[in-house]
């Protein structure tokens, strides 16, 4: 192999761990959002957890973030509004990057 064959394998692998770690801080976020959600809906324990992987399903339905914002809004049902989940969700995600920082 040559040096550009090593260093196009670097950035392909680099690419590919970055690109991992980024979907495991959203799936994260989305878990530690939908607990933050269940919380506001008085749900505990079973229920909750239950709550928040629906909203990590949610992330699948389309490409961004808006298909869980709108899904945790209309759960919410006026208790938070589309900018206060977005605020919460860019704050769980530094949270979420944290977490699995420590996790490695």
């Amino acid at each position: 192999m040559t040096t550009f064959d090593d260093r196009e394998n670097a950035f392909e692998s680099k690419f590919a761990h970055d690109s991992e770690m980024q979907f495991r801080a959203e799936a994260r976020r989305n878990k530690l959002l939908g607990l933050w959600a269940a919380g506001l809906m008085g749900k505990t324990d079973a229920a909750a957890a239950d709550y928040a992987l629906e909203v990590v399903s949610a992330d699948f339905e389309e490409a961004g973030h808006e298909d869980v914002v709108r899904k945790v809004v209309a759960d919410l049902a006026g208790k938070a509004s589309a900018d206060e989940v977005r605020a919460k969700m860019n704050e769980l995600l530094t949270v979420a990057k944290a977490q699995l920082m420590s996790e490695i």
